[in-house]
């Protein structure tokens, strides 16, 4: 016989209540959403509002790096517009919101006069 009628019974849904409390099913949704919080969404925001801060504290001498990978020195602000002079009086223009961030330039040279 191909059909059993008992096996199908067995199978079938139970009478249809549910068992468990149902808020423990949004258990693992809350702990999964606090480990996303704290591991990314947290360390985001605290980095964003650390450039936002360093954007507006730019100031006419430092040495920047802008999103495109030049390095330059301020030369001139103006509202959002920075000339930047990246070397051998060659000055360019950019939005204050592409600048990556301060350029770490290191120790400056020391030049050895022989006099």
């Amino acid at each position: 016989m191909l059909f059993d009628p008992t096996l199908a019974y067995a199978m079938g849904a139970s009478g249809g209540e549910a068992q468990g409390n149902p808020i423990a099913a949004f258990v693992p949704l809350i702990v999964m959403f606090a480990i996303f919080y704290f591991l990314l969404i947290r360390p985001q925001q605290k980095k964003a509002k650390q450039h936002k801060e360093v954007l507006a504290n730019l100031k006419k001498g430092d040495h920047v790096l802008t999103a495109g990978g030049l390095y330059g020195r301020i030369y001139s602000i103006a509202e959002d517009v920075l000339t930047l002079d990246i070397g051998d009086d060659i000055k360019v223009k950019t939005n204050r919101n592409y600048i990556a961030g301060l350029a770490d330039i290191g120790p400056k040279p020391v030049s050895k006069d022989p006099k």
